[in-house]
């Protein structure tokens, strides 16, 4: 029955990593493309490209821890290995996290409509708030990695020293300790989660309010505003979903430290854990038209057709 649910572990993170890195390396490669092309980019197409890469460095994280916990759980567990993966995870699992939400953000303050001062005051800076909040989510993501090698230093410190049985319980202790804080730095989670709630809730209020002044004026439901306000309400709630479903397994993986069967419990972890960086991926590409007619056209077209003045191509 092991041997059974680690080849399941494997077929299933495997082909989880592939179609992630299919979806956020398309994201990518298109943007990336007219970025190069055009010398410029727009603040959505830029949240979205610096999102897909970090969503490709934690894909590739995620499969390294998941290949060493079903091969070698005792050096996933142990010594500089640990350190890497864990430092490495956490900045971009915060980058990602806060890049989401920062567009969401972006997303609430062009399509819905208020007539709050303060609302109009962020809408009529939205560049410069989702700027700054940029900015401060690279702040935030280089702290958290940081205070973490400063937690690994100072451990390192106290196996160096230990000779003694009074030197081995204390870093036993200290080795509890930071598991503990492990456990509790999921709620750093939480400030995003709200964040996108409450754009979520606005822009659900600002499209009843819309639909009501259309109601009122007989017009069309389909008017440009109206689609605009389900193609972000859908994008939102769909990263609520899928950051819901990533919570919990973060909460189950760094739970496990204290669960019995930990390898169990960490390898459907890490599985639910891949559904977030791959699933939200595609919703994205649904979401934007640009990215959506590139890859229908992938899709449909012939190996070659996509190329630059080719008949297929999308960029002529």
């Amino acid at each position: 029955m092991l041997r059974l649910s680690k080849w399941g572990f494997l077929v299933l993170t495997t082909l989880q990593f592939m179609l992630g890195m299919l979806g956020n390396g398309f994201i990518g490669w298109v943007n990336g493309s007219s970025w190069f092309k055009s010398k410029r980019i727009s603040l959505s197409d830029f949240i979205i490209t610096s999102l897909a890469v970090s969503r490709i460095v934690l894909l590739w994280i995620l499969l390294i821890d998941g290949v060493l916990l079903l091969f070698s759980s005792k050096l996933r567990d142990e010594g500089i290995v640990m350190q890497i993966i864990d430092v490495f995870w956490t900045f971009t699992n915060h980058l990602s996290i806060w890049l989401a939400t920062c567009l969401n953000v972006f997303y609430c303050l062009k399509v819905a409509s208020f007539s709050h001062p303060m609302f109009l005051w962020l809408k009529w800076r939205v560049s410069r708030v989702v700027i700054w909040m940029l900015l401060s989510t690279l702040l935030l993501s280089c702290c958290s990695a940081i205070s973490l090698i400063r937690e690994f230093k100072m451990y390192s410190v106290l196996g160096g020293i230990d000779e003694t049985g009074n030197m081995t319980e204390l870093f036993r202790k200290k080795e509890k300790e930071y598991k503990l804080i492990h456990v509790l730095g999921t709620l750093w989670n939480l400030p995003p989660l709200v964040v996108s709630l409450t754009s979520y809730f606005m822009l659900i209020l600002s499209l009843g309010r819309h639909m009501q002044q259309m109601h009122q004026n007989r017009a069309s439901s389909r008017d440009p505003s109206t689609e605009a306000h389900r193609r972000a309400i859908r994008v939102i709630l769909s990263f609520l979903f899928l950051f819901l479903l990533y919570y919990l397994s973060f909460s189950v993986l760094t739970s496990s430290y204290f669960l019995p069967a930990t390898k169990m419990v960490s390898m459907i972890g890490e599985v639910i854990a891949m559904l977030y960086p791959v699933g939200h991926s595609y919703v994205l590409i649904l979401g934007n038209s640009k990215l959506k007619q590139m890859f229908v056209a992938m899709l449909r077209c012939e190996p070659g057709c996509l190329k630059p003045g080719s008949k297929g191509s999308v960029y002529r």
